[in-house]
């Protein structure tokens, strides 16, 4: 390794990880790994380190530093053969940057800039290169609201402690106008439902206006409370340019609506950290634009660094690609998003720091999403280990043969035969929507 290389590397636990934010990345490149991780961390950080003709260095103050650096293996072919042009050799490595905050502050937007910028998917001689993690010390996560409610904080906004929550997306994907989108809504809280949802694709349209839908939901949602004598949820989607973001927060929010859901990535990080400054009513992430920059393996940003941004940025709950063949999501992956959303933010530090200070941000609440009903709620259960996550179906409650009444009855019905240690198949028999839901999702 020669001498200019060397600035950019550091042990651990010889420089102060209170002051970086680590990245851990995968790459492959077709030039000696330290090299190129020098080179990674050079054009993130320094770039050109000095002037001509002027006695200094940026380097000791603002360099990124790798702190770990394994080859995982010298591939014969590119994994993306088409972004190397020649190769002798071609390594495939994991590297863990610690980057200077004193670089960045504490804006999102900075922070994205060098973690996902010019600088890293353009850095001579990496070919392909995945943000597979992110983590952060205290002293920056303090800067960060988090969750405003949390776990927690939902379960005693909808009043449910015991299980896992049931939402419901009101189909079709784009909604209906007003009047038949209320009616749905109302006939699901009636059968039980938690939280009604506008589907990400139904916005503030000519033909199903905002004010209009959240006012009638939101009457139909106290009328349903009264009713059953639970707490009812209605999910409103507030997605639009970021300076209508807070007035249809105001007018959602007087509405009645008692939930808002944001197109987090579509409408950007900062607009969500603004909003949840403002908002006193919980946020909830859809996953619009996620899918993009995470599907690859060998080239973006893993999805669990998304939904960790999310959580920063101030999401009480987040939706995310969920398991089966509809999401092609695999089971790690999904883990991975409920842990990034219910884990310590600071897991990479603590691997250095016995003494590291407990995370300061909420944990928000996992939502699996994609083709769920009554009968995907056990593997789910089994998988995450508690309670502590929901379920967003569409077709099971808003297209059950039924109507959504008997749709949202199933959900608490699957939910009741593992509380009671029975298969889907015998509670179903004395208990006629989860019968029918059965039949219908085979």
């Amino acid at each position: 390794m020669n001498s200019e290389d060397q600035a950019f590397f550091a042990k651990a636990d010889q420089i102060d990880l209170s002051e970086y934010v680590v990245l851990d990345y995968f790459f492959e490149s077709s030039v000696e790994p330290t090299h190129a991780a020098a080179h990674l961390c050079q054009e993130q950080s320094t770039a050109q380190w000095k002037r001509v003709g002027v006695d200094e260095d940026m380097r000791p103050l603002h360099a990124a530093k790798v702190i770990d650096l394994v080859v995982e293996c010298m591939p014969t072919e590119p994994c993306i053969p088409f972004m190397v042009d020649h190769w002798d050799k071609l390594w495939a490595c994991r590297v863990k940057i610690a980057y200077p905050i004193r670089n960045i502050g504490r804006a999102l937007p900075n922070l994205i800039t060098a973690a996902c910028g010019e600088g890293a998917f353009f850095s001579p001689g990496i070919h392909a290169i995945k943000l597979q993690d992110i983590a952060f010390p205290p002293g920056y996560l303090d800067a960060h609201e988090g969750p405003k409610f949390g776990i927690a904080g939902l379960r005693e906004w909808t009043g449910v402690h015991d299980r896992p929550l049931f939402f419901g997306v009101i189909k079709p994907n784009i909604g209906l106008a007003p009047e038949p989108f209320r009616d749905i809504a109302y006939e699901s809280w009636l059968g039980g439902l938690d939280v009604a949802k506008d589907d990400e694709l139904i916005f503030d349209t000519d033909w199903s206006p905002f004010d209009k839908r959240t006012r009638l939901l939101g009457e139909a949602r106290l009328d349903a409370e009264q009713k059953t004598g639970k707490k009812c949820c209605y999910l409103a989607n507030v997605t639009d340019e970021v300076d209508r973001l807070i007035p249809l927060h105001d007018i959602g929010v007087a509405n009645g609506a008692n939930m808002l859901m944001v197109n987090a990535m579509a409408t950007g990080l900062s607009a969500v950290r603004m909003l949840r400054k403002h908002t006193e009513v919980p946020l909830v992430a859809h996953f619009d634009f996620v899918a993009p920059m995470t599907r690859s393996p060998y080239y973006g940003v893993h999805s669990r660094v998304i939904t960790k941004l999310q959580r920063l940025a101030g999401f009480d709950a987040i939706i995310f690609a969920g398991m089966g063949a509809r999401m092609k999501t695999t089971r790690g992956g999904v883990l991975a998003d409920v842990s990034a959303c219910t884990d310590s933010l600071c897991t990479l530090q603590r691997e250095h720091a016995a003494n590291a200070a407990p995370c300061p941000i909420k944990p928000a609440l996992p939502i699996p999403g994609g083709s769920q009903w009554a009968g995907s709620i056990e593997s789910l259960y089994r998988d995450i280990g508690s309670t502590d996550f929901a379920i967003v179906p569409g077709r099971a409650v808003f297209g059950h043969p039924q109507g959504p009444k008997a749709g949202a009855a199933s959900l608490h019905q699957g939910w009741e035969a593992i509380r009671s240690g029975v298969s889907l198949a015998d509670y179903a028999r004395d208990h006629e929507e989860l019968r029918v839901s059965i039949s219908h999702n085979h």
